[in-house]
């Protein structure tokens, strides 16, 4: 079934065009990078998808459904920027999450806050910001979403771990959910992606299965993505 579809989805700020008529379909079951630079479209595409914004023309339908309050309850969101109260506990968030989602799994929460050594009686104003984009990712992907949106995941974490935390987190969600995840650290997930987007001034310039894109240039998707926007 498809999770995600948008047909000539248009989205302008002024007169800035941040989409136009984007086509897409992304099927369940899949983790998908969605790729481009700054003021590409990406964060527009989210929010619409999230029921942030709303399209200018065009239709959008997640799980065959338009945005809305039914489709929230099977999306789980990261945003890029933090949304976590400062002067929270992490177990005071534990108990928000709990409380507020009918699919939190706080036990695999718990576990993975313990797996990456991160006590839950700090205040997340304590925590480094590569810290407290861990707990955003756990509480995230702990979850049990039909798709989850990670929008810039691992920026702030500090390189040598962002392996450690992929392999982790993505080591039990349900393979039956959708992944999709906007990043400019192409190299550090490229080996998770099954499908690339390129969004460039708000069109689709490839979407495309990762390893046939890879095996036709001969090239990984960081070197494919800095040769087509000249990065």
């Amino acid at each position: 079934m498809n999770i995600i579809e948008l047909g000539q989805v248009s989205k302008s700020f002024g007169p800035v065009k941040a989409l136009e008529k984007i086509n897409l379909t992304l099927e369940s079951g899949r983790i998908i990078g969605l790729l481009g630079t700054n003021g590409s479209g990406k964060s527009t595409m989210i929010k619409l998808i999230n029921d942030l914004l709303v399209p200018d023309q065009g239709i959008v339908k997640i799980n065959g459904q338009k945005p809305g309050i039914e489709t929230k309850k099977i999306i789980s969101y990261l945003p890029e920027r933090s949304y976590l109260d400062p002067n929270m506990k992490v177990v005071e968030i534990l108990r928000y999450f709990q409380d507020f989602y009918a699919d939190f799994d706080r036990q695999k929460a718990e576990d993975l806050l313990k797996e990456f050594m991160i006590p839950v009686e700090r205040r997340i104003k304590t925590l480094s910001k590569g810290t407290r984009e861990k707990v955003q990712l756990i509480l995230v992907m702990s979850r049990k979403a039909k798709l989850y949106i990670l929008d810039e995941p691992m920026a702030g974490v500090d390189p040598a771990a962002r392996d450690h935390i992929l392999d982790t987190i993505l080591s039990g969600y349900d393979e039956e959910a959708t992944i999709l995840i906007s990043t400019h650290l192409i190299a550090d997930v490229e080996r998770v992606l099954d499908e690339v987007i390129f969004l460039d001034h708000g069109r689709i310039t490839r979407h495309e299965q990762a390893d046939q894109l890879r095996m036709r240039e001969g090239k990984s998707i960081d070197q494919i993505f800095r040769e087509d926007f000249r990065c």
